[in-house]
């Protein structure tokens, strides 16, 4: 449950806000939804990769990557899906750090 919430919830508001509000979402929903800590991280880290590449992907077909190959180059890499791997990494780990955040919050405030 916790994984299709987070990915939802970052790409929709990957359209409409900041990037980082996908890591707020993803915090709310460990913290509503989280069970387990690494379920809570992997979570995170794969529902807003998995957002992050579509967000992306959706913005550089149409223009066939030319952006995304200029970004690249500026950063040494070898090609726009080098860039895409980037991005997801650094989402996914914001991410899933801050799905886990929420799940140990929610572990600090639970009667025990």
């Amino acid at each position: 449950m916790l994984f299709p919430v987070i990915l939802l919830l970052s790409f929709i508001c990957g359209y409409l806000f900041p990037w980082w509000v996908g890591c707020i979402m993803a915090f709310g929903a460990a913290l509503i939804f989280g069970k387990r800590s690494s379920w809570a991280f992997w979570s995170g880290f794969c529902g807003i990769s998995l957002a992050w590449i579509a967000l992306a992907l959706l913005k550089s077909f149409p223009n066939e990557h030319i952006l995304a190959i200029r970004v690249a180059h500026v950063f040494h890499l070898p090609n726009w899906g080098s860039l895409l791997a980037v991005t997801a990494l650094i989402g996914g780990l914001a991410g899933g750090m801050s799905a886990l955040s929420g799940w140990l919050v929610k572990r600090a405030f639970e009667k025990g």
